[in-house]
């Protein structure tokens, strides 16, 4: 299977001067397009300490000039490569624009202020959803799995706050690289990516 991308150049007189910005400027411009269902999703890859990868996708929920947040427990497979190996890569995949944006660089938990504030926007299905699953260990069958989810809803019924797990919170992946990755005819690809030196940013172009 093979396509032809068809889409106008993107070269370096067409980057903000920050990567932050970029990634501001073609996340709205994915988002308002209404070709992507979810265009916070991105695939966050992880390794241990011996090397051995792992992939999954996650929502991302913030970002600002200190990086991109994401939630999940913290016992998981995800977590718990984060704490052992703060590496990580972020891929967003918007393929419908022939798009993708590379993140690499450094996790770290967000302080529990933060997780808190986040846990209180979310449904409250979710919030029950967070306690119920110990994510990424093995559960004997998924009824075992609903009813830890319907015995909460009894101790936390519909409008009663939930306390934010303690295992569960925000990871921020602060970039070291970000490349822009813009598809074109002939695999004649556009990747420019900036590479963080101390508190600038240089600009670099990638062969496709």
């Amino acid at each position: 299977m093979r396509e032809q991308y068809r889409s106008e150049d993107f070269t370096e007189k067409d980057l903000a001067a920050d990567p932050m910005d970029q990634f501001a400027q073609w996340f709205r411009e994915v988002a308002a397009g209404g070709m992507l269902h979810e265009p916070n999703a991105m695939v966050v890859s992880t390794a241990t300490p011996e090397g051995r990868p792992s992939s999954r996708t996650v929502l991302l929920k913030h970002y600002d000039d200190r990086g991109f947040v994401f939630f999940t427990n913290y016992g998981s497979r995800k977590g718990r490569e984060l704490t052992a190996n703060p590496y990580v890569s972020l891929l967003f995949p918007w393929h419908p624009l022939a798009r993708q944006v590379v993140v690499t660089g450094s996790a770290a938990r967000v302080g529990r202020d933060e997780t808190v504030a986040y846990f209180r926007t979310r449904p409250h299905g979710s919030q029950l959803g967070a306690w119920a699953s110990e994510q990424s260990t093995v559960v004997g069958s998924r009824e075992e799995l609903v009813r830890r989810y319907e015995e909460l809803a009894v101790r936390y019924p519909e409008g009663e706050k939930v306390p934010a797990p303690p295992q569960w919170g925000g990871f921020r992946v602060v970039p070291e690289t970000i490349e822009f990755w813009q598809g074109h005819e002939n695999r004649l690809h556009d990747r420019l990516r900036y590479v963080r030196e101390g508190a600038d940013w240089r600009v670099e172009r990638l062969c496709p």
